[in-house]
């Protein structure tokens, strides 16, 4: 009698298809799980990358920030929520140092610099001042810094006015909100805010990236 060579059945063969099916959906859903963190970590770096990049231009303005005694006591600083407006110096080669009005904006979700013609005249930074406060010098093209943000808030750093018998929250230092103080005060004034802190929340996140600047470091 001839041996027949013996196969796999159809239920072995259904097995093995069905285990094959399990382990390919487990690889599948594995490899779907990389790739989404992967993207989701990739966003993350590419909104933080964009705040710091924020960041360092809002520390050049600071650096640069003019003082009230060259601008014959005029605000040269105004912050309040989801707006900074700031007169920094303008120094470039074989040119005479000059003025020019910065604006930093949340709207819609995003971060925006505008800056202004930069001017010797303190007349011309008046209206350059008012307009960039008013939001309406559409000569000042603006320009999209992040996206995604939530808000921003800032603080002032006021330094101790050195009362001797100062009691008061208003002559003690260290940081206050930042709305409601005004920079338009006499030179050399302790009153004057000597550092700035920046918090930018982005949308979907509780905890604000914060940044401190010193102000007129140059």
């Amino acid at each position: 009698m001839m041996n027949r060579a013996r196969g796999f059945t159809l239920i072995e063969l259904l097995l093995a298809i069905s285990i094959l099916a399990i382990i390919a959906v487990l690889g599948w859903r594995g490899l779907d799980s990389i790739v989404r963190s992967r993207e989701t970590l990739t966003a993350g770096m590419d909104q933080t990358r964009g705040l710091q990049l924020a960041f360092a231009q809002m520390q050049s303005d600071c650096e640069n920030l003019a003082d009230n005694a060259l601008l014959r006591n005029r605000a040269f600083l105004q912050a309040e929520d989801n707006r900074i407006t700031l007169v920094r110096l303008v120094m470039a080669e074989n040119q005479p140092t000059r003025m020019q009005v910065v604006s930093y904006r949340v709207r819609d979700g995003v971060l925006t610099r505008r800056e202004s013609l930069a001017t010797r005249e303190l007349t011309q930074l008046d209206s350059l001042w008012q307009a960039a406060l008013g939001d309406t010098d559409s000569s000042m093209a603006a320009v999209a810094l992040q996206s995604g943000v939530q808000g921003m808030a800032m603080r002032f750093w006021m330094p101790d006015a050195g009362a001797a018998n100062a009691v008061s929250a208003a002559n003690a230092g260290g940081w206050r909100p930042a709305t409601g103080i005004s920079t338009a005060v006499t030179a050399g004034s302790a009153n004057v805010p000597t550092g700035l802190e920046v918090s930018l929340t982005q949308q979907g996140q509780e905890v604000p990236m914060v940044k401190s600047f010193l102000l007129g470091a140059l």
